[in-house]
């Protein structure tokens, strides 16, 4: 009774397990104090020294009983009575109440995370503040509290809408554009701010309740869950589906799912016809395996009664819900789009506008008056028809609506025009009726609702004048100009499609503009050879007037013979179109002959001076015609001459004879006359041909000499003079004079590769080359040549040489040779490599190994006994006729330099690079440090925007500077790959800011003409290593990434490579990933190459400075950041397991693909360089 009378005057509650634990538990915890009985909580191991065993049971019975009293019944039925004293009784119940809710709260918390945040990440983009404020406005996410946020703004944005936020987008049908409303019902348009007390349904029309709550309402509902809602063929003016949020039967609704790649279900009786298949499962999000066991198609009522069909939907009964395929419906043509909540779902729907043109005083060619435009309201694509009277415009749609049904598949649902009596004739408006093609017409006098038709033939007229009175053709030609409007119209973007062409739209294609040219422009068409003699003009001058429909040819207006002629062989002058270029064209003209030949300076800046200053003479040309217009100055054409001095001069900065004639009349006749017997003499001793008579039906090919002057391989022999007969094999026919024309060569990279281990193994390298090489392959085709000029024998004038073996110039000579020296290598023992057809192996009885490298008619030797060499040369000596030319020097250009002792072998090429810099005058230039200056954004916005930046750049040699530069990286210079890589985008049309940037490449070179690559014998240096790094978005104009690698033997490079990557990269992780997976392609290649040279070495280490790429290759786990990677990146997996490639961590600052992907420092620069031993000799 004393502790009932305590609790009673602490006010202490029973605890039932409902209310807050912890304000209970410190309240026992006082009542206890107060009672002396506190002692008990703290156990047996506080037990006081001066209390008794009895005394302690005592009073820790007494502090059991007074927890217990304050227990409910509740709580009761949770006590176990394994408690045995009064703290294991506080440590149960503090575990029941405390503990265990926490971690079920906080698992609940976590799913329900879970669930908002996909609930968020599924809303469409109209959300997308919304989102963005939930998300990083809390630091948690709860379920109910998005949903309510979700369902406010929801009614908010549309408050005569009663239905609530669901978990998905669910298909319903959608007929009419909005709900029909009664004239009277002045509730239609949604309650008011103040909520009407009346509130009507808008189900049953009944007052006191909401459509919501309509019994008829529900009970519909119920009565459709059991049925589905889909997509087919609609009767309104499209295929359309529309979809809106619902949370009512989703079992039995379909969902849209953009990441679905086929339709789903998982009802088998829906099905309305059924095959059993086996192909395969399906992954869903939570990394399961779904089964497919079947395939049909699913009939659907709509909730506005259309029935609709599904086609090809998989049979997967694991799956909770269906799906619909967005990506399905997209490859069949359809297109969604989102509107006031509502997703639409259509397949471009056939509303077509047609309109009449005409009548025009002047009839076309053909005696049109009239023209007669159709357009596609769903592609904006435009078509024109002429007639001569309107009373055709019933033939004509019928002649159109064949051709785009036919095109299309799809049928013509509504046909809107005006009021014109060729629209409602009898015959028209019955052929409409019995296609089932709905009739649009406009009220009298309103040409307004016909708008669209209208406004087209308003841009086509006024498109046709311009083009017209631009090519200042007669008005006879008006229907070819409207032709011409017509087809530009449909190629440029439209406003109505957000910029798109509508020829993309209607073809689902991109619109190629390659043969665009401009109309009326003259041009010159090729007459055949049956057509005229021998001194008749090659070519007539005609006009051009557009392309005709149906043939793959121009169509042209002859002057001459007053006719159209079509024509695929035609040469275009467009340029003599623009006023611009026809000033410059006649100020030229006057001023050639003042241009002397002075020191060629590469600057745009003079090239621009000297345009700027030319006078310009607008009104002498405005008042010009084409009739009395001065006739053109001979002089060399533009793109040779004298006033474009860079191109004229790298054309003719060559000192060597170009013809026979030159050569025996030039001061070194002797020499060249003795290079030509020598050629000659080997010819016939080679039995290359025999003379016979042409045989009747048969054309011989022509020949020329061609004259070269080689540099001395060593100091004690000079220049060498070389001639080379050659025959002209541009007029041989493919499939009569030749068949296969492919050679392979040798990679560079196998030439590094082979130089790297005779650097490391000290090996002979010996150099030879093959004598008039193409002349060893058997010919298989019958070839008749003209005899070489200079060597006609008197009486055999009139015969021609019957080639027996392959020459120079003929289009499979490289191929035969390659077939006959190959052939001839495996019959001596030596083995063809199968990662390079080019390098042959032999291994020889004490188990090394001698390679041959073969460049067309260039070989190199290496092995490392000089006995095995000179045998090799002693059995290609029997079989071909060869040049020794000893230790190699010199090979493709690549100047190799050796230190035997210290087993050191340089690479350079600092002989061309001074070449080059002397054949763009920058021999003189300002050195830089870097190859490219981080100042240096070049994008395609950069490119000449009009006629005049055309022309000044069109005199710069943006393509044959960037030609040089690239060879000298591929051989030797891996510096300048990612510069080279650079500038080499914009080929096609380089800018100013290009050029800058190409001499600026230039200026590097000045400094570093020396510098080559460097491969020597160093501790761990005997295997390849590679490095590996990726530039994120580096690329200016569409953000793509930069991958750079190298790979490293002997201590020097032996193959390297700067490329944009294929595809946009989400992260840096993944721009890593993808370059990791680029540069492990190349070490396979490279791992099997090495091995079949005689190193074998186990997986190929490659470094990166990414830890999350590595990580992602080394670890095959599914995360959502990466699952768009392409699977063909996926392949640095499976090397990694399969210990082909070893992938290590490296620091940034140790990487040397670094300088491979961007612009960087001179002091990273340097060090890179280092890193790979590229350096000056």
């Amino acid at each position: 009774m004393a502790i009932n009378a305590s609790i009673a005057t602490v006010g202490l509650v029973k605890f039932d397990g409902t209310g807050n634990f912890g304000l209970w538990q410190r309240r026992v915890k006082d009542l206890l104090v107060q009672q002396g009985l506190v002692k008990a909580l703290y156990g047996k191991t506080k037990k006081p020294e001066k209390m008794t065993d009895d005394e302690w049971e005592e009073l820790d019975m007494k502090a059991v009983s007074t927890i217990r009293l304050l227990l409910g019944r509740r709580s009761h039925v949770r006590c176990h009575g394994g408690e045995l004293n009064c703290r294991d009784l506080v440590e149960s119940r503090e575990k029941i109440y405390v503990q265990i809710p926490h971690e079920q709260t906080a698992s609940k918390a976590k799913v329900d995370e879970d669930k908002a945040m996909m609930l968020l990440t599924s809303l469409p983009a109209s959300y997308e503040h919304l989102v963005t404020t939930l998300l990083y406005g809390k630091e948690t996410l709860e379920l109910e509290e998005v949903s309510g946020a979700l369902l406010d703004h929801y009614q908010r944005k549309h408050k005569d809408s009663a239905e609530s936020s669901g978990e998905g987008l669910v298909v319903k049908g959608y007929q009419d554009r909005g709900r029909k409303k009664d004239k009277d019902d002045k509730s239609a348009r949604g309650r008011s701010k103040s909520k009407s007390k009346t509130v009507k349904c808008f189900k049953c029309q009944k007052k006191g309740h909401m459509k919501r709550d309509c019994p008829e309402w529900n009970k519909g509902k119920e009565e459709s869950s059991t049925s589905v809602n889909v997509v087919a063929d609609s009767e309104s003016d499209g295929d359309m589906l529309s979809v809106s949020s619902s949370t009512d039967g989703l079992n039995n609704s379909w969902l849209l799912d953009s990441a679905c790649s086929f339709h789903v279900t998982p009802h088998r009786n829906w099905f309305d016809t059924y095959r059993s298949i086996n192909c395969g499962s399906v992954r869903m999000g939570n990394d399961a395996a779904c089964t497919i066991i079947g395939m049909g198609t699913i009939k659907i009522k709509m909730s506005d009664g259309v029935v609709r069909t599904l086609e090809e939907v998989r049979h997967i009964p694991d799956m909770r819900k269906n799906l619909i395929s967005l990506g399905t419906l997209d490859s069949k043509g359809y297109s969604y789009k989102s509107e006031n909540g509502i997703m639409k779902v259509s397949k471009g729907a056939m509303i077509v506008m047609t309109d009449i043109w005409g009548p025009v005083r002047t009839p076309s060619k053909g005696g049109a008056q009239y023209f007669m435009s159709f357009i596609d309201d769903y592609s904006r694509k435009a078509w024109v028809y002429f007639l001569k009277n309107k009373s055709e415009a019933f033939a004509k749609f019928k002649i159109w609506k064949a051709e785009v049904e036919n095109q299309t598949g799809r049928k013509i649902k509504c046909l809107r025009t005006d009021n014109g009596t060729e629209y409602r004739d009898g015959d028209f408006l019955k052929f409409c009726e019995e296609h089932g093609i709905k009739r649009h017409f406009t009220v009298r006098k309103t040409p307004q609702q016909n708008g669209v038709a209208e406004r087209l033939n308003r841009t086509i007229t006024e498109t046709a004048r311009c083009l017209r009175l631009n090519a200042e053709l007669p008005k006879i030609f008006w229907a070819e100009a409207v032709d011409m409007a017509c087809y530009i119209i449909n190629r440029s973007p439209r406003v109505a499609l957000d910029g798109k062409v509508a020829e993309e739209v209607w073809t689902g294609q991109e619109v190629d503009y390659s043969f665009m040219r401009i109309f009326g422009c003259p041009a010159y068409v090729h007459i055949s050879g049956e057509d005229r003699s021998k001194l008749d003009p090659k070519s007539k001058k005609c006009i051009f007037l557009g392309f005709k429909k149906g043939v793959k040819g121009y169509k042209l207006w002859d002057p001459v013979a007053q006719k159209v002629v079509i024509s695929r062989d035609v040469v275009f002058d467009e340029k003599s179109m623009t006023k611009a270029f026809k000033e410059e064209k006649s100020q030229a003209a006057e001023s050639s002959n003042n241009i002397g030949r002075s020191t060629v300076q590469v600057e745009l800046d003079e090239l621009e001076s000297q345009s700027n200053e030319e006078p310009h003479s607008n009104d002498q040309e405005q008042d010009s015609t084409r009739s009395d217009r001065p006739k053109r100055n001979k002089r060399p054409p533009v793109r040779y001459g004298f006033e474009d001095l860079v191109s004229y001069a790298l054309l003719t900065s060559s000192e060597d004879p170009s013809t026979f004639q030159e050569a025996i009349e030039s001061s070194e006749k002797d020499k060249w006359m003795e290079a030509m017997v020598e050629e000659n003499e080997s010819l016939s001793k080679n039995k290359t041909w025999e003379l016979t008579e042409l045989p009747k039906g048969k054309k011989p090919i022509g020949c020329k000499w061609v004259f070269k002057k080689k540099e001395a391989v060593s100091e004690k022999e000079g220049e060498r003079f070389k001639a080379r007969l050659v025959a002209k094999g541009y007029s041989q026919r493919h499939g009569i004079d030749y068949d296969e024309v492919f050679s392979p060569v040798v990679r560079h990279t196998s030439i590094r590769a082979v130089l790297a281990l005779v650097a490391d193994q000290d090996l002979e390298l010996e150099q030879l080359d093959v004598k008039t090489a193409f002349l060893h392959g058997n010919l298989e085709e019958e070839i008749f040549m003209e005899q070489p000029e200079g060597f006609k024998q008197p009486g055999t004038e009139n015969l021609v040489c019957r080639l027996k073996k392959s020459l120079y110039g003929l289009k499979q000579s490289p191929r035969q040779w390659y077939k006959r020296f190959d052939s001839y290598m495996i019959q001596i023992g030596y083995t063809r490599c199968e990662y390079d057809c080019c390098v042959y192996v032999r291994i020889l009885e004490d188990g090394s190994y001698i390679f041959l490298l073969l460049y067309v008619d260039d070989m190199l030797i290496a092995a490392k006994s000089m006995c095995e060499v000179n045998r090799l040369k002693s059995l290609l000596h029997k079989e071909f006729e060869m040049k020794d030319l000893g230790a190699a020097k010199k090979i493709l250009g690549m100047e190799i330099r050796r230190d035997r002792e210290a087993r050191k072998l340089w690479l350079s090429q600092k002989n061309y690079i001074r070449k080059v810099l002397e054949k763009f005058s920058m021999l003189d230039a300002k050195p830089v440090s870097t190859p490219l200056a981080n100042h240096f954004r070049l994008s395609g916005s950069q490119c000449p925007k009009n006629e005049e930046e055309i022309e000044n750049m069109s005199k710069v040699p943006y393509a044959s500077a960037v030609g040089c530069l690239m060879y000298a990286m591929v051989c030797t210079r891996p510096d300048l790959a990612h510069a080279v890589s650079t500038v080499s985008r914009y080929m096609a049309n380089p800018g100013r800011e290009h050029w800058n940037a190409v001499k600026w490449i230039f200026r590097y070179l000045k400094g570093t003409a020396e510098h080559g690559i460097l491969f020597s014998r160093q501790p761990g240096t005997n295997s390849v290593v590679g490095y590996v790094d990726a530039d994120y978005a580096g690329e200016v104009d569409d953000r793509r990434s930069t991958t750079g690698y190298v790979f490293t033997l002997s201590g020097g490079p032996i193959c390297w490579k700067s490329i944009l990557q294929s595809i946009v990269a989400m992260s840096t992780t993944e721009a890593e990933y993808m370059a990791v997976a680029e540069a492990a392609k190349e070490a396979l290649w490279l791992k099997g190459l090495v091995k079949e040279l005689g190193l074998n070495q186990g997986g190929v280490q490659m470094h990166c400075d990414s830890q999350s790429a590595i990580y992602l290759a080394k670890n095959q786990v599914y995360h959502a950041r990466t699952k768009h990677i392409d699977v063909r990146f996926h392949k640095i997996r499976e090397l990694i397991v399969t210990g082909d490639i070893v992938l290590e961590k490296v620091h940034t600052s140790e990487n040397a693909a670094d300088m491979l992907t961007k612009p960087v420092t001179t002091a990273k620069f340097k060090h890179c360089l280092d890193l790979v031993n590229v350096s000056s000799l």
